[in-house]
């Protein structure tokens, strides 16, 4: 057992590495997707579906997750989603097949959704005031190097062994973290008895599920293809069902009435914008720059480097001053430094070099720096820290499905093969949904504290 002056130390180094494990997993698997192509096929939408089958299960299911957590406590839904989340790393490593791989990233993703808001909303258990914001601002950092970490851990697997142990790296903080978890005080986490949602997750797991599977196999059935008609009506009925079942229900799993919150309303629209432009880029460059450019994995992990380190050291301060100056002009400056950022990227073809991605790249890390410790900060100061669970795994859902729609969207941009030309296309989008954000903050976030929600 800790000692209780240790407790909030131990809790965030807990909060740490519960999110390392789905950040890792998240960057990583944007470097092998070529390689998992290469060996069971699949595909561009091959390569599509192993990403969002795990974005869909993890945006979708974190909604009822941060539910859990505020009902069983953080703490042991963080156990189960450890657990959950190293067996099916395992069975992913071991899938003979793209369609069984597939199914095992979906699991996997449930897992996932357990271990972010719980680990946030562990955070605001044990921190308030500047000390939380300190707090959120060293998680945002360290979950950098897990962005940071993933790509190279990725490309080394692939370059210098296989893709397959790859999905294995984060076994380790996985062990690590399963025994902190032996040592942290219980008692605090647990703020509710709320019952959980179940209706609601499988609305909102349903109606992902139907427009994703639109979005990403008209490019090779046609919008006019039956199939994609009927998913794309079942997901928008589905869709629809959820927000008015969560007007009604006691117990939602996405209580509406945050969202009369200005600050969470317009943290979240940011997010939104933010996250998604950075999926679809992120995406897009690791895929051009080893399918069309023939860089190989590694080098492709270390060039995305400079941008997640200046993330991971200025996070920091960038919450310490968001903290005392507001937050408002770090989260309309941060957006828009990135679509600077991603504008010096444009230039890039077939032919260029890796070194001219990197002050494209150096850029959009500052811009991230700026922005995303008083944005998490700002969300989740804006309601009571009963509901921290339930709010962070919006805001994380929301992060998630933003990149799961831009990746989803992406045959329409690019067509049947990633070239220049959709290479250009998809950093204009991702430009202009930058901006967007900028303005969004600019115009809805205020720098004193809202009112809590009851």
């Amino acid at each position: 057992m800790a000692e209780e002056g240790a407790a909030p130390r131990l809790a965030l180094v807990v909060a740490v590495l519960a999110s390392f494990v789905v950040f890792v997993d998240s960057t990583l698997v944007n470097v092998v997707v070529p390689a998992v192509r290469a060996e069971l096929g699949g595909g561009l939408s091959g390569q599509q579906w192993v990403v969002n089958a795990y974005l869909v299960t993890l945006g979708s299911l974190m909604l009822v997750a941060g539910s859990l957590s505020d009902v069983y406590g953080r703490i042991p839904v963080l156990r189960a989603g450890l657990i959950g989340f190293g067996a099916s790393s395992v069975l992913i490593a071991a899938s003979p097949s793209i369609e069984l791989l597939v199914i095992m990233r979906g699991v996997q993703g449930v897992a996932g959704a357990l271990l972010v808001p719980s680990s946030l909303a562990l955070i605001t258990s044990y921190f308030s005031g500047r000390g939380r914001a300190r707090a959120i601002g060293t998680w945002t950092a360290w979950t950098g190097v897990a962005v940071m970490a993933g790509p190279v851990a990725g490309g080394v697997f692939v370059d210098f062994w296989s893709w397959r142990p790859a999905f294995l790296v984060t076994l380790i903080p996985i062990v690590a973290t399963l025994v902190l978890l032996t040592r942290l005080p219980a008692g605090r986490e647990r703020t509710s008895r709320r019952r959980i949602d179940l209706l609601g997750a499988v609305l909102s797991t349903g109606g992902l599920v139907g427009i994703v599977f639109a979005l990403i196999e008209q490019r090779n059935l046609g919008w006019s293809h039956p199939a994609v008609l009927a998913s794309l009506g079942v997901g928008v009925v589905l869709g629809v069902a959820f927000v008015v079942w969560q007007r009604f229900t006691a117990e939602p799993i996405m209580p509406l009435a945050l969202f009369t919150v200005r600050n969470f309303a317009w943290g979240n629209l940011a997010t939104a914008l933010i996250y998604g432009a950075m999926a679809l880029a992120n995406f897009v460059l690791v895929v051009f720059l080893q399918q069309v450019a023939g860089f190989g994995a590694t080098a492709v992990g270390f060039a995305m480097l400079p941008s997640t380190l200046l993330l991971v050291v200025l996070s920091p301060w960038f919450g310490r001053l968001s903290h005392s100056y507001g937050p408002r002009w770090f989260m309309a400056a941060g957006p828009v430094v990135c679509a600077g950022g991603y504008a010096l990227l444009l230039p890039l073809d077939a032919s260029s070099s890796l070194v001219e991605v990197v002050p494209g790249v150096l850029v959009v890390g500052l811009g991230l720096a700026i922005a995303v410790a008083p944005l998490t900060s700002t969300i989740l100061g804006s309601v009571d820290p009963d509901r921290s669970g339930v709010a962070s795994a919006i805001n994380n859902a929301v992060a998630r499905i933003a990149g799961l729609v831009t990746i989803a969207t992406l045959g329409m941009l690019v067509g049947n093969q990633l070239d220049d030309a959709g290479l250009h296309r998809a950093l204009l989008l991702t430009v202009v949904l930058m901006l967007l954000a900028g303005l969004a903050s600019s115009v809805g976030v205020r720098t004193s504290r809202d009112a809590l929600v009851e």
